[in-house]
């Protein structure tokens, strides 16, 4: 099977690499890719969010799947080009990616299909916002209701922050989305779907702040972790009981099948499980965690969502060891990222044991290094017998690495390891509303 991976980052990354672990594919192609994903597979230089590019692209390389790893391509309707070429996708049409393009339509959504989420409004005036954030009350929480790459959500207890955050929202041209805040532990969870059929992957967690104790302004992510030993037993029975499988089945009855990837941002909060956000497709930078644990070939897997036929895959299969990822940013990240710096010691980083280094925004400059291309530079990814174990190896890896004005959280995992997360006696009860 020969599979074409779209995306420049370190979630596309982490999908070549483990698709390369298939023996069932045969070849690995990916575009636009980046210095680390040319140095695994051919890459192409085209525009990934142009749909007419990629179907030729894909029509020329004789791809057999196209995996669409970001949010843009998704929302510019690449998958619906090689739909119509006959080409088979992972990732849903541009109707379906509307589950992240729109946070009011996913409000929607899971009102329809009864799945438990925060209260919100929409509003598009200054004044509209002034209501819904005296109604809710502090912290408040303002999401831009259109695509951010992770960084449109603002939570903050000073009402004036918040109010300032949607006016530069309306000021381009846009709405928000005002929500009541869920307290609790966060929880990722990526679910694969065929448009009627699901299957959960491990749970995860992410860590948006750019700083220690999850301080500073949100990220793209600057980690995560997988297995949650922390997580209530039945936990992912749940989610695809009351969240996933009653939005695949809205999805279809409003005639726009969802195929692909339902990431299913969660809240174990007091009041019980929540839904904060959908993503149509994997996250960044959990899936370079997960996808470092994950036994069953990637390949077969994709294949048989994008045929509708995920109800003859068998359950998969996952690595009793812990994973933890960790996330080197670029000096400014996340304002104004510095680029073109160079980075040191990758060799270093990635011939120790149980680590493997993910590039995400890299390049390579004319002498052939490898530079500092964006926000989110690499994720290194420690592999150990327990996350104790997996985050010394990550930060070891981290710790041969030089970029100038590089930044990373010392954090990641730290409270999952040492055992001080803490689920409220409601989020263990499955089915509490």
């Amino acid at each position: 099977m020969k599979v074409l991976v779209i995306g420049p980052g370190g979630r596309e990354h982490a999908i070549v690499r483990a698709l390369l672990a298939d023996p069932f594919v045969s070849e690995v192609h990916a575009a636009p890719g980046n210095a680390g994903i040319a140095q695994d597979v051919p890459v192409s230089a085209i525009n990934a969010n142009d749909p007419v590019a990629v179907t030729e692209l894909a029509n020329r390389l004789g791809s057999d799947l196209v995996v669409i790893g970001p949010e843009a391509p998704l929302a510019a309707g690449v998958a619906d080009a090689l739909i119509e070429a006959g080409i088979p996708v992972f990732g849903p049409t541009k109707a379906a990616a509307q589950l992240e393009a729109s946070k009011a339509f996913a409000k929607q959504v899971m009102a329809a299909a009864s799945v438990p989420t925060a209260m919100a409004k929409v509003a598009s005036t200054a004044a509209e916002a002034e209501e819904a954030l005296d109604a809710f009350g502090a912290p408040y929480v303002v999401k831009d209701d259109g695509l951010a790459a992770g960084k449109g959500v603002v939570v903050t207890s000073d009402r004036t922050t918040a109010l300032e955050h949607a006016q530069a929202c309306f000021d381009a041209g846009g709405s928000v989305v005002i929500e009541e805040y869920l307290d609790g532990p966060e929880v990722s969870l990526f679910v694969l779907s065929d448009g009627s059929t699901v299957v959960p992957l491990a749970p995860a967690q992410d860590f948006k702040r750019i700083f220690d104790n999850d301080e500073g302004p949100n990220t793209g992510g600057m980690g995560a972790y997988s297995p949650l030993e922390w997580v209530p037993a039945g936990l992912v029975d749940e989610v695809i009981e009351r969240v996933a499988q009653p939005t695949i089945d809205e999805m279809a009855r409003r005639g726009t099948p969802f195929t692909g990837v339902l990431y299913c941002g969660l809240a174990l909060t007091s009041r019980g499980l929540r839904v904060i956000e959908f993503n149509a497709r994997f996250g960044d930078p959990e899936t370079q965690a997960v996808l470092a644990r994950l036994k069953t070939p990637l390949g077969g897997v994709l294949l048989a969502a994008a045929k509708g036929e995920l109800g003859n895959v068998d359950n998969l299969h996952w690595s009793p060891e812990s994973a933890v990822a960790v996330v080197l940013a670029s000096a400014d990240y996340p304002d104004t990222p510095r680029t073109g710096d160079p980075i040191r010691g990758l060799e270093d980083a990635s011939a120790l044991e149980g680590v493997h280094v993910l590039h995400a925004g890299t390049a390579l400059a004319g002498d052939g290094s490898v530079v500092s291309a964006g926000g989110r530079v690499l994720a290194v990814v420690g592999l150990g017998k327990d996350l104790a174990e997996a985050r010394g190896k990550a930060y070891d890896g981290v710790g041969r690495l030089e970029l100038e004005g590089g930044q990373y959280r010392t954090d990641i995992a730290a409270k999952a390891a040492s055992g001080d997360v803490v689920v409220s006696q409601a989020s263990t009860t499955t089915g509490g509303a």
